[in-house]
């Protein structure tokens, strides 16, 4: 497939570190729904109750947007639901917008851990260079339940090297430098929904 050899091309001509930073931030987020919701329980989650559906509390949200590389406030631990949206259309090492995405992980992932209910939209755009060809790109949402005890992910919008692609495209270019990222582009692209323990504090 030409798009997938351009696009790995373009992947193995970026130094060793560079390709470390990129797909290692774009690893640490797509973690986020796994961890934040065993946090929920010490239990581990239990395996696929049926594809992706938007939470029942989602005529409830009030979504929160934050550009790139911007950290919400502590004032939203007091949410709930907790619904944020995050552009994430910048991870690009030439001009920094890597670097400020993991800059800006940290805080996000310690707003969402305590939450009761929280949902994550977010937009992602991974690129060599400023203005440069897509070489990756997805739209993910992410959400948990603590005290109904059921959390979902699903990714969409999927491209390759700026193209329409499948999750499967997505994942063969990524898995030589991340295989954990290709696998989860694939489970949430089909859609997952997981039953969790139930929270007593929520």
């Amino acid at each position: 497939m030409p798009v997938l050899r351009h696009t790995t091309n373009a992947l193995g001509a970026l130094p060793t570190s560079v390709r470390l930073t990129l797909f290692g931030a774009v690893a640490a987020a797509v973690a986020l729904l796994p961890a934040a919701s065993a946090s929920a329980s010490a239990s581990a989650a239990e395996p696929g109750v049926g594809g992706y559906a938007d939470p029942s509390y989602a005529s409830a949200c009030t979504f929160h947007r934050y550009g790139e590389g911007e950290t919400p406030p502590l004032s939203l631990f007091s949410a709930d639901p907790l619904c944020v949206e995050y552009a994430k259309r910048d991870i690009t090492v030439a001009n920094g917008g890597a670097a400020r995405f993991l800059l800006a992980e940290p805080a996000r992932f310690a707003i969402a851990v305590p939450a009761c209910r929280y949902w994550q939209l977010d937009h992602w755009s991974v690129q060599a260079t400023p203005g440069g060809t897509e070489l990756v790109g997805w739209d993910g949402s992410y959400w948990f339940d603590k005290a109904e005890g059921s959390a979902a992910a699903r990714v969409r919008n999927i491209t390759v090297a700026g193209q329409p692609a499948r999750a499967e495209a997505a994942a063969k270019v990524i898995r030589p430098y991340d295989a954990r990222l290709a696998d989860a582009l694939v489970s949430d692209a089909a859609g997952v929904r997981v039953q969790l323990p139930v929270s007593g504090l929520c």
